[in-house]
């Protein structure tokens, strides 16, 4: 699903926005995220390096707001029609969290890090903030999980290394 929804967007936007851009773009999505730009890097047939910083600085962009704000998004959506929709999130998101309960920022450092579906700095930073952890305690264990995940899915992407399971 990712996969076909990264490589339509990759088609609508070719040719009228810079590679480096819809790289960007696709990273600051949620679900999509810095797995996504990296695919879409693959197949814009972009460079390790310029891929990795970009698509690490677009899924960090919008991490310190949804620490810092997702909690009053929430409670002002919950008076509005979207009320079941934000309490499935926060039940998603809190299903997921045993985790980061058990081994506290080192823990969301490893959601974040190991890029498996449903897992990532969006999910990572809504844990966190439903776990009402500090935004100084949070970011710096989101962001070296955003580097590592960037640093395995570029190996991985680019045919640095190969996975396990093929």
């Amino acid at each position: 699903m990712v996969e076909s929804l990264v490589e339509s967007l990759v088609g609508f936007f070719s040719g009228t926005l810079p590679k480096e851009l819809i790289v960007f773009f696709i990273s600051v999505v949620p679900v999509l995220e810095l797995r996504g730009s990296i695919l879409a890097a693959g197949f814009l047939q972009m460079d390790f390096l310029p891929t990795f910083i970009i698509s690490v600085i677009g899924n960090m962009l919008p991490i310190p707001f949804i620490l810092l704000f997702i909690d009053k998004i929430f409670a002002w959506l919950k008076n509005t029609r979207c009320k079941n929709l934000v309490e499935k999130l926060e039940a998603k998101a809190l299903s997921k969290s045993d985790q980061i309960q058990k081994y506290g920022r080192v823990g969301l450092f490893l959601f974040v890090a190991i890029p498996l579906p449903g897992t990532g700095a969006w999910t990572g930073s809504l844990i966190a903030s439903l776990l009402r952890m500090k935004m100084r305690d949070a970011l710096p264990w989101i962001f070296l999980g955003v580097l590592t995940a960037g640093l395995i899915m570029s190996l991985l992407a680019f045919g640095i290394i190969q996975p396990l399971i093929s």
